[in-house]
């Protein structure tokens, strides 16, 4: 449907600047593209701006003529997508325009993540600035790069790369809230050397695949109970290992280090007489796997499908069963609930993803938490499983800082009121389990008063991501009316 899914949407000029966003390819470091597209709308319409050296993007736009000496507003927002797509999808992200659709009250895209996150947030930032009917004093439209995967775009921030001290941040993903809080985050990896034999050539390959879980964002949706597809095939693995014998030959799970992975594959060499077998035990397997996930991830599914060909190298029997009791070993989800905030999660793990790199297998994960300390005893946690494991080497990023909430903000109290005024009720003020730029902002540029919030988006980091078209509306018209109050 592409273009037609926006026809006749409200603001018009949103869903247009959104729809042009989606159809420039923009994964996370390879912003080139995007970078090109923000600096020819910052042309077009005559607006100075300055690029720094990794490539983050400020715009200076002229206050509406009579506000020029009102305070200095900065809209921000991230430039990059995460790039997913379900199997058997056809999508190069490098190249290809995102295949958008209306689907009833929501804009989606097909087989693949819509990039609502961000890039609704930088279309309405757009829109701000070009809108006649939007009252404002100078802005500042921030435009960073590589959120997804590191934040390195914030993190080279210079001072003086903006000068207002007051930032809206459009990349949060709840009608109705504003955030004043958020998670720092960190990754810990492990890497275990190889150690291959050759196969038995009396076995057969087969592909081993599980598929069909929602996966989503590591931290957004790690309290919504669903699966993790890595831990699901080391637990699979280790009941065929019961019941009939195989060789492994390859594996691997996952594709990002903040989505809960969607899918897991391995490749096993078995007797053709056990292929039913193994078969029955994965029948077996995702019926008892519903009795955990049949409310918040039923969709498992496991395919075991003959290869074309038969592998010449299998893993060690030693190195197979450290692995599978690495994967049951490393921990996933929730290690702490927030004790202020009811209903927050506080710290979690992310079992993310399991590949071979190099010649060695690299099993990565992410740790998120508002308390820095919490944040490192899981990483150290996470990095002694991996020691003990045998692992050849553990890295530690250095991560990103939380954001600490500031109920006193002056920003909060306005954006509070503008939205009792247009909602005739009061929203909801979170923080949130998930890292945000505002953290980073905010030791970067020291007193900054910042708010985050954004429409209804479903299922960002993953193919099922959809942004909710009324309360992209709403969400608008608050920040149209935030500045109005904010500039007079």
């Amino acid at each position: 449907m592409s273009k037609a899914a926006i026809e006749g949407l409200e603001p018009k000029l949103v869903w247009e600047y959104f729809y042009e966003i989606t159809q420039v390819p923009r994964p996370s470091k390879k912003e080139e593209k995007i970078r090109a597209h923000v600096r020819n709308f910052a042309n077009t319409n005559s607006f100075e701006f300055v690029e720094d050296s990794v490539g983050n993007i400020v715009i200076k736009v002229p206050a509406t003529p009579g506000y020029e000496n009102a305070p200095t507003i900065v809209i921000q927002g991230h430039l990059d997508m995460v790039c997913e797509k379900n199997k058997g999808t056809e999508h190069d992200f490098d190249n290809d325009p995102i295949k958008i659709y209306r689907d009833g009250d929501w804009i989606t895209a097909e087989g693949t993540t819509l990039g609502a996150d961000n890039g609704i947030g930088v279309a309405a930032g757009m829109a701000a600035a070009t809108d006649p009917s939007v009252i404002h004093g100078p802005l500042e439209l921030l435009c960073t790069i590589d959120e997804e995967t590191g934040m390195t775009g914030v993190n080279a921030l210079q001072p003086g790369f903006i000068t207002g001290k007051t930032l809206l941040n459009l990349d949060s993903e709840e009608d109705g809230a504003f955030y004043v809080g958020c998670s720092g985050g960190q990754d810990t990896r492990g890497y275990f050397n190889l150690d291959y034999r050759e196969s038995n050539k009396e076995l057969t390959s087969y592909d081993l695949m599980l598929t069909g879980l929602k996966g989503g964002h590591s931290g957004l949706d790690v309290a919504n109970g669903r699966a993790n597809a890595i831990r699901l095939l080391a637990q699979l693995l280790n009941r065929i290992e019961a019941e009939v014998d195989y060789e492994l030959s390859a594996i691997s799970g996952g594709s990002l280090r903040n989505a809960i992975p969607r899918e897991s594959e391995a490749t096993l060499l078995i007797n053709p007489a056990d292929e039913g077998k193994v078969k029955e035990i994965a029948d077996r397997f995702i019926a008892d796997t519903l009795l955990e996930f049949n409310v918040n991830d039923p969709g498992l599914k496991i395919l075991f499908n003959k290869k074309d060909s038969n592998a010449e190298k299998v893993f060690t029997k030693e190195f197979v069963t450290n692995l599978i009791k690495v994967l049951l070993a490393a921990p996933h989800g929730i290690t702490a609930m927030s004790p202020d905030i009811p209903g927050l999660v506080e710290t979690s793990t992310n079992l993310a993803t399991l590949g071979i790199i190099d010649n060695q297998l690299v099993i990565g994960t992410s740790q998120r938490s508002a308390i820095d300390s919490a944040k490192w005893h899981v990483s150290n946690m996470v990095k002694a499983i991996f020691e003990l494991g045998g692992a050849d080497r553990v890295d530690t990023g250095d991560g990103y800082p939380g954001w600490q909430p500031n109920m006193d903000s002056e920003l909060l109290k306005v954006a509070k009121e503008v939205y009792s005024e247009i909602n005739n009720s009061e929203p909801e003020i979170k923080a949130i389990h998930a890292g945000l730029e505002t953290g980073l902002l905010g030791a970067k540029y020291p007193g900054i008063d910042m708010i985050s919030f954004g429409p209804t988006i479903e299922g960002a980091h993953s193919p099922d991501e959809r942004l909710h078209i009324k309360a992209t509306a709403k969400f608008y018209e608050l920040v149209k009316a935030i500045l109005l109050k904010y500039t007079k």
